[in-house]
């Protein structure tokens, strides 16, 4: 069980890392099948002990947090994920379980749609009487980002709708996928190529990216398009309807709404389109599964002359009055399944097997190849993981191998193709590191080999790199090339020489200038103030990630506290366990990293927690769920949040017959207080809010 449990909190971190990578900074490491056998890892181990699962744990929730470049936008309706089938066998499966869920129903002649999976980015398009207002991302699912402005700029979106198709409701939500062309995504790399600027890996990148550009006119001039798959919320009776009843989500249908929400999802299709929305031409309404795989095997054969980038298939129960009996689970609709495609393969010559030394130390073998197309961009290197991997595929430079792009994103080495005749010698695994020439090593029952030399350069970089990042200290400004270029200078050699630099010395360096040192000195200092849970994940602890470093942070509630704090009592820390326990016991008393953390704190680094106990057994909001609506006197929205969190409860952003209690405090959202009043959920005053805190019962 300790295995499992510390398995556990590594795929959940592992999980969240990657999430991020995909959702937040559009530069994936893994393919999505590598990233899907994470999840199903992960679900088997909750599955089976249930002890073990968290309320936290990314099983339970869709994507990424949103990023800090634009303001957030709360989601009405959640946009939640979709379960993958990737085989009929799954397929069969799903519709099993709709079988079980629709007594009566006859499966073999449900109508089903079928929509090619587009590769590109979701997005929430909302309508006010039929006026385009906002756009918003999927974000993790509840809270997005608002790229208004962007959306704006693509051509396919319309700014009012037709008037034939209406009237229209008062609030208005449309779903679809904002997407890059691959025509398009070609000229766009081939001009970027021309002028010397970056190049895309994919559309799907392309297109992530384009939407997170600070100023609109940059997104006006990237060639991105639109699809509506989808209708959201629904609120409002049109003008010659304002006597009938307010609608909800699609598969909600209320009456007196002009058609506004449709019985059928190809209905709402065709709706949308007379809206004037582009939407698929390629979806299709076919009865039973067996059709249903048929067209997903059609779809696969043509996917390259689709003329976009498609990763599957999505099959929706065409019935919307069935969507609300079926329901959904935490992270996914039940009505609805991805059927992904397998990965591509192509055959190309591995030129040679170099290794790479991350922050950590750990030496990671890559191929290099002889440059090939797959999945429609060119891969020239690609991943081999670990030495056992290397060895397990028997791949040797100077022979032909299969590249392959699981889940169209990050190529891997399948193995070789074998061919007669004599082989090249087998790889073998360095011996020296190839940054510091320092000797590799692999610890008895690892899989990993490190360098173990705490002053490799390349370790120097990569933990400079990892301590800036978002997820971290959120430096912007400090990327791979910077920091490289700040070792190289002698300026920096450990985090904490960051907060020593000065802007006069930086504007003198190569690429710099005046301007860009002073805004990085600014973001330098501006980090200082993020809480110990940031700072705990910028220092790469092992199996530290953010889930554990707010437990941790939220536990002992400054950095002194959790530095003198022994094994046993890291470990009784929800989410902890005794395999990251010491793991954090070890880098805390480790006499080089005792020397960093100490500067940290003397150059003002902030070491504590906003809203946390400080103390590792007292867990007063244990099993209890909070909301919190309005402003609380002393904590922002998060440390509200944050405070109940620490304490062992739950604060999520709706109100339900299990909530607890919901904290008022100032300009409070209407729904959340009449939604307790109609359910007799108790309030709490904001200014009572510490009170139910401290004892974890309902003010008198």
């Amino acid at each position: 069980m300790t295995d499992l449990a510390a398995r556990a909190a590594e795929l959940r971190q592992l999980i969240e890392y990657h999430n991020r990578r995909y959702y937040e900074l559009d530069e994936p490491e893994i393919p999505d099948a590598d990233f899907d056998a994470l999840v199903r890892e992960l679900c088997q181990i909750e599955d089976a002990h249930p002890e073990l699962a968290t309320e936290d744990s990314p099983t339970r929730h869709v994507g990424g947090a949103p990023t800090q470049l634009f303001a957030e936008v709360r989601h009405r309706v959640p946009m939640m994920s979709l379960d993958n089938a990737f085989d009929q066998a799954e397929l069969d499966a799903w519709a099993e379980r709709l079988a079980r869920l629709l007594p009566g129903v006859d499966l073999p002649d449900l109508a089903l749609t079928c929509e090619p999976k587009v590769d590109g980015v979701a997005m929430s398009l909302t309508y006010v009487d039929g006026r385009f207002v906002r756009a918003a991302t999927r974000g993790n699912g509840v809270t997005g980002e608002d790229v208004t402005a962007n959306v704006a700029t693509i051509a396919d979106v319309p700014h009012r709708l037709a008037p034939s198709a209406g009237p229209y409701p008062h609030h208005l939500e449309v779903r679809g996928e904002v997407y890059m062309g691959a025509a398009a995504f070609h000229e766009l790399n081939r001009r970027a190529a021309a002028e010397g600027t970056r190049t895309f890996a994919n559309p799907r990148n392309s297109a992530a990216g384009s939407l997170r550009q600070k100023d609109p006119a940059v997104t006006a001039t990237r060639p991105l398009s639109f699809w509506a798959y989808q209708i959201g919320e629904v609120d409002g009776a049109p003008p010659e309807t304002a006597g009938g009843s307010a609608g909800g989500p699609a598969g909600e249908p209320a009456g007196g709404l002009a058609g506004w929400p449709p019985g059928r999802q190809s209905e709402a299709l065709e709706l949308l389109a007379k809206a004037g929305f582009p939407v698929s031409p390629d979806a299709v309404v076919v009865r039973g599964v067996a059709a249903v795989l048929a067209r997903c095997r059609e779809v696969e054969q043509r996917r390259h002359d689709l003329g976009y980038e498609v990763d599957g298939v999505v099959v929706k129960v065409d019935d919307l009055a069935l969507h609300a009996r079926l329901g959904a689970t935490s992270r996914a609709p039940r009505w609805a399944v991805a059927f992904k495609f397998p990965p591509e393969e192509r055959t190309t010559l591995l030129r040679d097997i170099e290794v790479s030394i991350g922050r950590t130390g750990r030496a990671t073998p890559f191929a290099v190849l002889e440059p090939v197309l797959v999945a429609g961009s060119t891969v020239g290197l690609a991943t081999l993981h670990n030495e056992d991997q290397v060895r397990a595929k028997d791949v040797r430079p100077g022979e032909q191998v299969i590249v392959r792009k699981a889940g169209d994103v990050i190529p891997e080495v399948v193995g070789p193709v074998r061919a007669k005749g004599r082989r090249p010698p087998p790889w073998t695994f360095p011996t020296t590191c190839p940054s510091c020439r320092g000797p590799l090593t692999r610890l008895p029952g690892e899989s990993d080999t490190y360098c173990t030399n705490i002053d490799c350069p390349a370790q120097r970089v990569q933990r400079v790199v990892h301590f800036a990042s978002r997820a971290a200290m959120d430096i912007e400004g400090l990327g791979d090339e910077r920091v490289l270029q700040l070792i190289g200078e002698g300026l920096v050699t450990d985090p904490a020489d960051l907060y020593t630099l000065d802007a006069g010395r930086l504007a003198a360096l190569e690429r710099m200038g005046v301007v860009s040192a002073g805004n990085l000195v600014g973001a330098i200092e501006f980090s200082k103030e993020r809480p110990l849970s940031r700072l705990l994940v910028a220092l790469g602890i092992r199996h530290v990630g953010p889930t554990v470093a707010r437990a941790l942070a939220g536990a002992f509630g400054s950095l002194e506290a959790l530095r003198a704090a022994p094994v046993d009592a890291l470990a009784s820390v929800e989410g902890v366990g005794p395999v990251i326990a010491d793991a954090a016991v070890a880098f805390f008393t480790n006499p080089a990293n005792q020397v960093v953390l100490d500067r940290l704190v003397r150059l003002g680094l902030s070491t504590t927690e906003p809203g946390a106990t400080g103390d590792a057994v007292r867990r007063t909001m244990a099993g209890k769920s909070v909301v919190v609506t309005g402003s609380v006197p002393g904590y922002t929205r998060e440390e509200a949040e944050l405070a109940i969190v620490v304490r062992g409860g739950k604060s999520p952003g709706t109100v339900s017959k299990k909530t607890f209690a919901v904290v008022v405090g100032e300009s409070p959202g209407a729904s959340k207080t009449s939604k307790a009043e109609a359910l007799g959920v108790p309030t709490v005053p904001a200014e009572r809010f510490d009170e139910l805190l401290e004892t974890g019962e309902l003010p008198a």
